[in-house]
């Protein structure tokens, strides 16, 4: 079970919501053999229909599978799918690997790894960037943590959904990546949502502002996008704000334990828990731009 993997390698997916049904299309499109197992029997029916093996459990993908990957919402998730009373511990043999493209704790990471080697298994976290978009069109960013030799052996499967691939360190550093990139983007958030609201209240048009925005310094990701869904206001997620909370306290809770000075990362928390107290919970991140109209008194 230490062989470099390869198409005919039995891969395993639990979670599959918008980004982890997307995931695991591009690894059958890429030829693997995948077993599924989602709560949601609707989400594994789709795959079925695509190609893949229904594992009925998370201890079922276990056992079918040398490579599980794991997307779920947090932490506590997690540890149900990998260690719970049916979990993929109860399945995976020595050996084999669990990849988790969630985004959680990156202090549990390191515990939940330990607990994993002490069967055998190995672990490497792999939080993802790039949106339902990159998982679709397999072009994710993998932010990866774990021993390198592991890494080296799984990365027919990171090729198959993504297209830059970053091993940053020993198991729990690609969870602290992903913080980096979650505060990065809520920080640039709300200085795009500030930007618009100021447009719109001075009675010039968002949408030109964005246009020329994106021609200088200021280009960025979320200009591109997120600006575009607010302006639009097509906000059914995509990546919802009370994930993205979740996300940024993570980050915010990684600088309180290693004492890092973080007030953008800490008024980013308090806006999306405003955000998301709104009413809007439920919708794209991008929402996070209509609180700033509202505190601005800026009508649509």
């Amino acid at each position: 079970m230490n062989d470099a993997v390869t198409s005919s390698t039995p891969i395993g997916f639990v979670g599959l919501g918008v980004m982890g049904a997307a995931m695991a299309r591009n690894l059958l499109k890429a030829g693997f053999k995948v077993t599924v197992h989602n709560r949601s029997r609707g989400k594994v029916e789709a795959l079925l229909q695509a190609g893949a093996r229904d594992g009925v459990s998370p201890s079922g993908v276990g056992r079918a599978a040398e490579v599980a990957l794991v997307c779920v919402p947090d932490t506590p998730d997690v540890e149900r799918v990998v260690f719970g009373e049916d979990g993929l511990i109860h399945g995976l043999q020595p050996g084999s690997v669990v990849i988790d493209l969630s985004t959680i704790s990156a202090t549990a990471t390191v515990e939940f790894a330990a607990r994993l080697k002490e069967r055998g298994v190995h672990m490497l976290d792999s939080p993802v960037s790039g949106g339902p978009k990159g998982a679709e069109e397999g072009t994710l960013t993998c932010m990866i943590g774990g021993e390198t030799q592991i890494v080296e052996r799984c990365m027919p499967v990171f090729r198959a959904i993504g297209k830059s691939f970053t091993h940053i360190g020993t198991n729990g550093a690609g969870q602290l990546c992903k913080s980096c990139n979650q505060l990065v983007i809520v920080g640039t958030m709300m200085a795009v949502s500030e930007a618009l609201a100021l447009a719109r209240k001075m009675g010039i048009d968002p949408g030109k502002v964005r246009e020329a925005l994106l021609g200088g310094s200021a280009q960025s990701f979320v200009l591109q996008n997120h600006a575009k869904r607010l302006l639009d206001g097509t906000l059914a997620p995509g990546f919802r704000s009370n994930l993205m909370l979740k996300d940024v306290k993570l980050a915010l809770g990684a600088g309180r334990d290693s004492g890092v000075f973080m007030p953008v990362t800490a008024l980013g928390a308090q806006m999306f828990a405003a955000l998301c107290n709104s009413g809007r919970a439920e919708l794209d991140n991008a929402a996070l731009g209509l609180l700033f109209e509202e505190l601005s008194g800026v009508g649509r």
